[in-house]
């Protein structure tokens, strides 16, 4: 641990009368951070399959103003982004997280598209990312931070769309915790600075009671689901 961890942990243990910790207890703490001990998992989360587990998510992605269209192969997502940005009457335009996986998604097949890739500026009106898995139980994004992957693209323009696989649908928080750990355990090497768990569009009821979408961060929120098994017309 470095000196300012330490002059930190011993200021917060002055503040609170406390001694530091015996070095057992420090252990046992230790042993249980490591085994990463899960907390209760909702029954019906651990009991689907992998139809069902999207199923879910679908509906509660829905359910929570998130809209969902689903395509066959990745060479198709870019054509679902030029119909969504038009059905929504946006500019064809678009702010794209520089991560690799977002390459090879037929951008060649809509050249009206004009996308930039890095970090959201002010005047990006939506923007384009990945993630790292998604919640089936309550219809939940989770996005990790890093040069890669700017969490400004999560909350800076008016439009966030989402490419999640299939095989990123998960079953519980239980589950996604997993993957962040094995992704900090794997090529990645540390766990990310920023971990987001975006449900929805942004809202408010602060204003008269009313849900206000938008007040924080995007009033949209499209996902493309890539499901080699999905059926023409899916979405």
């Amino acid at each position: 641990m470095s000196g300012a961890r330490d002059d930190i942990f011993a200021g917060i243990r002055r503040a609170l009368n406390r001694e530091a910790l015996p070095a057992e207890a420090a252990n046992r703490l230790g042993e249980r951070v490591a085994a990463h001990r899960r907390n209760l998992v909702p029954a019906r989360a651990e009991t689907l399959d992998r139809e069902a587990r999207i199923a879910l998510f679908v509906a509660m992605a829905e359910e929570v103003q998130t809209s969902v269209a689903r395509v066959a192969a990745p060479a198709a997502v870019a054509a679902e982004i030029a119909r969504y940005l038009a059905a929504e009457n946006l500019p064809a335009e678009l702010a794209v997280a520089p991560d690799p996986a977002l390459d090879e998604l037929g951008w060649e097949t809509r050249p009206l598209l004009q996308i930039r890739r890095g970090k959201a500026e002010p005047g990006d009106a939506a923007s384009l990312t990945p993630c790292l898995a998604a919640v089936a139980e309550t219809g939940t994004l989770m996005l990790v931070s890093g040069a890669e992957t700017p969490t400004t693209l999560n909350f800076l323009p008016d439009t966030h769309i989402v490419v999640v696989h299939a095989d990123q649908i998960v079953s519980s928080y239980e589950d996604g915790w997993d993957r962040v750990r094995a992704r900090a355990n794997g090529d990645a090497g540390a766990w990310p600075r920023t971990i987001n768990l975006i449900t929805g569009p942004s809202r408010t009821g602060d204003i008269e009671q009313r849900i206000q979408l938008g007040a924080h961060g995007p009033r949209r929120l499209h996902v493309v689901l890539v499901d080699p098994d999905a059926a023409p017309g899916d979405g």
